[in-house]
């Protein structure tokens, strides 16, 4: 790993010391290991500007490697053929789990504010981009289209919403996405946790059933999932 990198993984997990060991451990297996959040930066996907969106942000590890990523640039600590990453856009969170958003509100602090709250039951902001990873499979079909359909109206023209989920038609990687989440479940003591999973065609269409302009990026790399990162981007605003 870069040693740009490793500086870059300290920074956004060290704030999570004041919320405990594991908080900290978790923080830094996360970005190590999940290929979603470097990709972001990597990829320039985030605007410049705005406001974001982390529901179901669980301890806000995007929001406190947004957080660093700002911190290292400024400081001449990042990797010259990246593009640099989002020096001014507000950062928000919402997490179901209080234990969590605690956890994250502790590492954070008013830089990025993260609230309790149950995102089937918010009203949703405007705002440039709207982020959702690991969150849907656990609402029922319904209540993902009211999401998505939410998450079209809040966005502003152009604004982008991140949609991360598993392919349910990928076979044996699904199957081990599938074993994965339930182990996840046994360790947190929900042993029948209802979840609900869609083919990437299916959540193409009903992101596209709401004017979202929809490109999808595999998001397994380093993992035996089936996960699909879903880039979709809300029509612009007619001339």
């Amino acid at each position: 790993m870069h040693p740009q990198l490793r500086l870059l993984i300290d920074a956004a997990a060290c704030p999570y010391g004041v919320a405990g060991k594991y908080a900290k451990h978790f923080a830094r297996g996360k970005l190590r290991h999940d290929p979603v959040f470097f990709f972001l930066l990597r990829h320039g996907l985030l605007p410049d500007r705005g406001s974001l969106l982390d529901l179901g942000c669980g301890q806000g590890i995007l929001l406190s490697l947004l957080k660093a990523a700002k911190d290292q640039y400024l400081a001449g600590r990042w990797p010259q053929d990246w593009p640099a990453p989002p020096l001014n856009l507000g950062l928000r969170g919402v997490e179901l789990r209080e234990d969590r958003a605690q956890a994250a509100q502790r590492a954070l602090g008013a830089g990025a504010p993260v609230e309790t709250g149950d995102l089937r039951e918010l009203a949703f902001p405007s705002c440039s981009v709207i982020v959702l990873l690991d969150v849907l499979l656990y609402l029922d079909a319904a209540v993902q289209m009211r999401v998505i359909a939410q998450a079209a109206a809040a966005l502003e023209p152009g604004g982008l919403l991140l949609l991360r989920e598993a392919d349910a038609g990928a076979g044996l990687a699904f199957r081990m996405t599938q074993w994965g989440e339930w182990i996840a479940g046994a360790l947190r003591g929900e042993f029948a946790q209802q979840v609900h999973y869609r083919r990437t065609a299916q959540w193409v269409a009903a992101l596209a059933a709401h004017r979202f302009e929809v490109r999808t990026e595999p998001m397994s790399a380093g993992t035996p999932f089936a996960n699909v990162l879903f880039v979709a981007r809300k029509a612009p605003q007619p001339a």
